[in-house]
């Protein structure tokens, strides 16, 4: 298995996807960046400072999340 966190993420290009819940400090929005074969990096765009959190494509699926809705690919 990679080790996802071990993949670099300079200059991934992260798309943003934001639906429904908002918050007193706007819209709830993550991003997310395709940043190997099987591995993805997904942020929050309220915290663009915080790291990244790394997902396979499989885990990304188990938790309903489609790459599709932030005009990506799997």
């Amino acid at each position: 298995m990679t080790d996802l966190y071990g993949l670099p993420i300079e200059g991934a290009e992260f798309s943003k996807a934001c639906g429904g819940n908002t918050h007193p400090d706007g819209e709830a929005c993550v991003t997310l960046a395709k940043i190997g074969a099987d591995a993805w990096a997904m942020g929050d765009s309220k915290r663009p400072n915080a790291e990244p959190l790394r997902f396979t494509t499989a885990e990304l699926d188990a938790a309903g999340i489609d790459p599709a809705r932030f005009d990506l690919s799997a």
